[in-house]
């Protein structure tokens, strides 16, 4: 049997790496931009978002169902899933999380179960309304395209979303740090008790916290809706991936979730050029618990 490294049908060639590697770095900035909200909502108030595959899931349905009944191209209606999801976020924190907040005896667990109950409800809903067939944008401005650079060849839509996800944390890195609302974020987080003595409401902080990390869900699932299956299920896996890459770049760590998705997705295609691509996310997996050993506050996260 050939193998990648005989010669055969199936040799490693340094076009064939360049690719690969191309690619996963593209998949890699879109895992980063997944990644980013959960890591804001961590940040702002040490509560982890059981739900935000779900948050995906549903920003996904959101772009089929305007190109389904309005035409809408999924470009065109990033922007509106992530304003919906923005509204969605908030109303989820100020209904939800903030009474979940208020336990008085183990509120971690209290806080975990409230988003993973959630996460159960969307997804029952999901399959109740929207049925589990997989469901698809047949025809868009990007879908089936490619580009071709320096004779390496890249799909559009995740060349767009790439540019896309590089843009949003940018803009993400310029709002935290250049805006009052952005100081009041990372003065909450510092220190909710002191913020009050200032008159900063801290609900409302946290609520637009949760819009802004929902926001960022939103805009990565109307890019990555162009080119995957739509179902009930299909935020568990890149929840899964987002857990990993948060905890990889930091908890709590913006900068660290966004490097950490260019990391898994590096690690992602690196792997399927040695392995079965149904083993992919081994090498996932085995760079996570290695920085687990010997870094387990992150790459850049601090204690």
């Amino acid at each position: 049997m050939n193998s990648i490294f005989d010669g055969g049908p199936g040799v490693l060639t340094a076009e064939a790496i360049i690719q690969s590697l191309a690619s996963g770095l593209l998949m890699g900035l879109l895992y980063g931009l997944i990644a980013v909200g959960l890591a804001l909502i961590f940040g702002l108030m040490d509560v982890v978002n059981f739900a935000h595959g779900e948050f995906l899931m549903i920003s996904m349905y959101a772009t089929f169902f305007l190109f389904a009944f309005f035409a809408i191209d999924p470009l065109l209606s990033a922007p509106l899933v992530a304003a919906a999801m923005f509204v969605f976020g908030a109303v989820v924190y100020l209904l939800i999380v903030r009474f979940a907040m208020r336990a008085k005896a183990n509120a971690g667990m209290v806080q975990i179960f409230s988003t993973f109950g959630l996460a159960i409800v969307m997804r029952g809903l999901a399959q109740f309304f929207f049925t589990p067939d997989y469901r698809s944008i047949p025809q868009s401005a990007l879908g089936g395209k490619t580009v071709s650079i320096a004779g390496i060849f890249l799909p559009e839509p995740q060349l767009v979303g790439a540019l896309l996800s590089i843009a949003a944390f940018g803009a993400l890195y310029l709002f935290i740090n250049r805006t009052d609302f952005g100081r009041a974020l990372e003065a909450t987080r510092e220190d909710p008790g002191a913020v009050a003595l200032v008159g900063i409401d801290k609900n409302r902080v946290f609520a637009l916290g949760w819009g802004l990390g929902a926001a960022l869900v939103g805009l990565s699932g109307a890019i990555m809706a162009i080119f995957f299956y739509i179902y009930p299920d299909v935020g568990a896996s890149f929840a899964l991936i987002a857990y990993v890459t948060v905890a990889l770049g930091g908890f709590g760590s913006v900068f660290g979730a966004f490097a950490g998705g260019i990391i898994v997705g590096l690690v992602e295609a690196t792997t399927a050029l040695i392995l079965p691509p149904s083993l992919k996310s081994v090498g996932i997996y085995a760079v996570y618990l290695l920085v687990v050993f010997i870094r387990p506050r992150g790459l850049f996260g601090s204690m």
